[in-house]
């Protein structure tokens, strides 16, 4: 029902959304960009091609005007005056198309983005569970055959592979375990697949992004859920996480909320703050106020639509709350 009520208000939402988007600075979320298939990504992220990036870039030059990390800040400050309401590029989870593909394209047309990594997984150490679970769920669509121990490992009887997919995509940071136990009966060796493709960005790359003027900053040690997490765990991830960055002079004033940050608690961002070399924080709950002013929601925008119509849909989804008073996330 919202749904369908967001996509009738986004149909009159105006093609100038640069004069109609409701705050002053757009925040655009991506993970990867590429023209093939992404064993380890296809499962868990509508990731876009090149063309499809491309006119989402164009799209938001159009209407915004891209600032880099600096900029940002100085625009906060009220020392740089653009000429357009701003857009702040962002990418997460340090995959290797941004330096492979996306950064040519933004070198290209002149736009800085950061790229908030997990240090867990850089130099293609180790693998993310969601992407654990995605090289998994596509091995259950060309295997001909599944071992029935499979069903038991997960509790299922259905044997039916778009459930058995489901589930397998469903494992969340705490079970991630039992992935490792999935792999071995379906004969996948993450490691070999590491070594192989290399998912990740290397040390290297992340040093010549740096050189290049983008942002390399901080996403967590590995990738969980930190409404799940006490506060003692999500600050001991975080900590690590910035202790890298520092070691090797990347970007250690921000850090964006792996998966989401809701169900994060106003005692955090008071713990995340006594660092005062931390600028502010990011989450990705859509065009949305936060009642934590210094952490800033992005809008995800690999959701099988253009970035045009994700932002009108954002822009009338924003309305709809507004008038609920439901457009700003409490923090308690």
């Amino acid at each position: 029902m919202k749904d369908r009520i967001v996509n009738v208000l986004a149909a009159f939402e105006s093609e100038n959304i640069g004069k109609s988007f409701p705050l002053d600075y757009c925040l655009p979320l991506y993970h990867s960009v590429s023209d093939k298939e992404l064993p380890h990504l296809k499962h868990v992220i509508r990731y876009k091609n090149t063309k499809q990036f491309e006119d989402d870039l164009d799209h938001m030059a159009r209407n915004f005007q891209f600032v880099n990390w600096q900029e940002f800040k100085d625009y906060w400050s009220g020392s740089f005056k653009p000429s357009k309401k701003i857009a702040l590029l962002t990418f997460d989870d340090g995959f290797r198309e941004f330096y492979d593909i996306a950064v040519p394209i933004l070198e290209r047309k002149g736009i800085y983005a950061c790229n908030f990594i997990n240090p867990a997984f850089i130099d293609n150490e180790d693998m993310m569970f969601r992407c654990k679970a995605s090289l998994i769920a596509d091995a259950v669509e060309k295997m001909k055959t599944i071992d029935p121990e499979i069903y038991i490992i997960l509790s299922l009887k259905n044997v039916d592979r778009r459930v058995l997919q489901k589930k397998i995509l469903s494992i969340n940071y705490q079970e991630k375990d039992i992935l490792d136990q999935l792999a071995e009966k379906f004969e996948i060796d993450f490691k070999a697949y590491s070594k192989e493709f290399k998912p990740y960005l290397t040390t290297e790359e992340l040093q010549e992004l740096t050189r290049k003027g983008f942002g390399i900053s901080s996403h967590s040690w590995d990738h969980p859920k930190y409404g799940d997490l006490s506060l003692k765990q999500q600050m001991e991830t975080t900590d690590k996480t910035f202790d890298y960055l520092k070691e090797n002079d990347f970007l250690y004033e921000s850090f964006a909320f792996p998966f989401t940050d809701f169900e994060v608690k106003k005692d955090f961002f008071e713990e995340l703050y006594k660092n005062e070399e931390i600028y502010c924080s990011f989450g990705c709950a859509g065009i949305k106020l936060d009642s934590i002013q210094r952490n800033f929601q992005r809008i995800p925008m690999e959701m099988g639509e253009s970035g045009a119509q994700i932002l009108k849909k954002e822009i009338a989804y924003f309305r709809l709350k507004k008038l609920i008073n439901k457009n700003t996330i409490i923090r308690e």
